[in-house]
């Protein structure tokens, strides 16, 4: 297809997005820069600005792009920040994060994903991400504490290690519930308690790991219920 044809998709996607409620004008900007078709597996890519999350193989999807947004949004990355991303998948999220600038940490569990993510975001000039392999309920100490956590897997509560890596004052946004229904929450750390902000009903995949769900599923459903 041509260029100017995945252009305009975008430009589709990004006036969708606003009509979701979405306002951050830096977030809508990012939606609009990131090749979403690149991040979906080729043979998915003419539903790539679609609304709605797509499998990317291991049981994993890439999140709905108003779902990316908005979870961004509520995140409110700055220049100054050291974000962590729990979970990489196809770094479409990555991408986002990167390009409205600090250092990311991203860490995936599943090696494929991770390498060919890496490839993707490096491929648009973005230097800023630092690329862990491992248990995402773990974190990664050695980078803490960071002003931002974004999680993109329900986990059954705030893995306890996570939040022992959030900064005072910084933000985790999170799916918490059940395996097949949770909240999207922006969770702010404040004297060292939670401060809770509920955002969507959501139905992400399970996050797995020492501090999420040990063990996967009988079957693996996409994530948001919108």
């Amino acid at each position: 297809m041509e260029p100017n044809y995945w252009e305009l998709q975008r430009e589709k996607l990004v006036r969708h997005i606003a009509t979701r409620g979405v306002l951050s004008t830096r977030v809508l900007w990012a939606m609009g820069q990131v090749p979403r078709e690149q991040f979906v597996p080729e043979v998915l890519a003419a539903e790539a600005y679609e609304d709605k999350p797509l499998p990317i193989g291991w049981g994993q999807t890439i999140s709905q792009p108003s779902i990316v947004a908005m979870m961004t949004e509520a995140l409110d990355p700055q220049d100054h920040h050291r974000v962590l991303e729990i979970g990489t998948g196809t770094g479409y999220q990555t991408a986002i994060l990167a390009l409205l600038g600090g250092q990311i940490v991203t860490v995936e569990r599943i090696p494929s994903l991770m390498f060919a993510a890496a490839k993707r975001v490096s491929s648009l000039g973005l230097w800023n991400v630092f690329y862990i392999l491992g248990d995402g309920t773990l974190g990664w100490p050695d980078g803490a504490p960071y002003d931002r956590i974004l999680v993109t897997a329900s986990a059954p509560e705030i893995p306890p290690p996570l939040w022992q890596q959030l900064n005072e004052d910084g933000v985790m946004v999170i799916p918490i519930g059940s395996r097949d229904e949770q909240v999207l929450y922006r969770i702010t750390k404040r004297q060292g308690n939670p401060i809770w902000f509920s955002i969507t009903p959501c139905r992400f995949v399970p996050l797995l790991g020492l501090h999420g769900w040990l063990d996967p599923p009988a079957t693996v459903r996409n994530e948001p219920d919108r």
